[in-house]
């Protein structure tokens, strides 16, 4: 893991989109995980080149892992591109 994303800015972002964008982190399952069935996810951790999610699919607990189109600088960086993918993942689902 990056000196950046160390456990404790992980455990921070994952809890913070898992209590406050829960469904945002459904539609990184489906649209970026390949999880089109997903009904529920939630974001375990968070790393420079990705994140890792376990997404749920008739009742079944699947592992997830999306790699980001750019390695994160810090934190800021996570937050605008968790922004810029919920977005993309709106669009597609249209």
């Amino acid at each position: 893991m990056s000196d950046n994303f160390s456990p404790e800015i992980s455990s921070r972002i994952c809890t913070h989109m898992n209590e406050d964008h829960a469904s945002a982190v459904v539609l990184y399952a489906q649209a970026f995980g390949g999880v089109a069935d997903a009904t529920m996810a939630q974001m375990q951790s968070i790393d420079a080149q990705g994140m890792n999610l376990t997404a749920q699919v008739n009742g079944e607990p699947v592992s997830v892992r999306i790699e980001f189109d750019h390695v994160l600088a810090d934190s800021e960086d996570a937050h605008q591109t968790l922004i810029a993918m919920v977005k993309q993942a709106r669009v597609q689902s249209k």
